[in-house]
């Protein structure tokens, strides 16, 4: 179930290769993240940004996989996948861990909407909005970001812009 995001970083880390920029493509094990032992609905325990740190300052772009991690089995480490916004939820852990100034989301719409533009034409882009409201957008089936990622980035202070990750507008 992972593979696809592996296979994704390693073919967006050739492609920057090609570009002439460094990269290095990891996994989420590789990266750090540690997480309880729930395949399929793991939730985030920690992230050790050692690995991306020493990438990062050796002039490396560093893609990681999201969506999963690793547990923390002193035997073995299984990988485990994060569920529904586990990708989202990879990106606000790793902003928190490396101290971002905010975490950006690229997906198919150009904000976050007061419903989806896609179903309400009518539907107003918001400038900002609080943890809380976005929570509760979430829990009544707002697919923009998953409950799972705002909580963590509310927990931690991460600041999250969401944006188009076609179009050229602000988020």
């Amino acid at each position: 179930l992972a593979t696809g995001e592996q296979a994704s970083s390693a073919l967006l880390t050739m492609a920057l290769h090609e570009l002439g920029q460094p990269a290095i493509s990891l996994t989420g094990g590789q990266a750090g993240i540690i997480t309880e032992n729930k395949p399929g609905n793991a939730r985030i325990q920690s992230v050790d940004p050692q690995h991306i740190k020493e990438e990062l300052n050796g002039g490396n772009v560093v893609v990681i996989a999201g969506f999963q991690g690793i547990t923390d089995n002193v035997t073995w480490a299984d990988i485990t996948t994060l569920g529904r916004g586990g990708s989202d939820t990879t990106a606000v852990a790793l902003a928190a861990a490396l101290s971002a100034d905010k975490c950006e989301i690229y997906t198919d719409v150009d904000g976050v909407f007061t419903a989806d533009p896609r179903l309400v034409p009518a539907a107003r882009k918001l400038s900002s909005i609080s943890y809380e409201e976005m929570l509760e957008m979430a829990d009544l089936g707002a697919s923009v970001m998953h409950s799972r990622a705002v909580e963590l980035a509310e927990i931690h202070g991460v600041n999250i812009t969401v944006a188009h990750s076609v179009r050229e507008v602000p988020g």
